[in-house]
């Protein structure tokens, strides 16, 4: 398993921080995600046999967030 943190930008409350925890939990390959409002970020942990950063970045951004590389 891998853990990353992501730079998620957009969320204004705690409705926003479940829509992303939501979408991130949902992918295949990832155990889990804890996303906080202050700072704006998500901690993924994920098996990158699985599933990649970049389709993690894509799924925030799906889903009407930002990513701040």
């Amino acid at each position: 398993m891998t853990e990353i943190t992501l730079s998620v930008t957009g969320m204004t409350c705690g409705g926003c921080v479940n829509s992303v925890q939501k979408v991130l939990a949902a992918l295949a390959g990832v155990q889990s995600a804890e996303v906080t409002l202050s700072p704006g970020q998500a901690r993924v942990l994920f098996d990158p046999s699985v599933i990649a950063r970049p389709a993690l970045e894509q799924a925030v951004i799906d889903a009407g967030f930002g990513i701040d590389r």
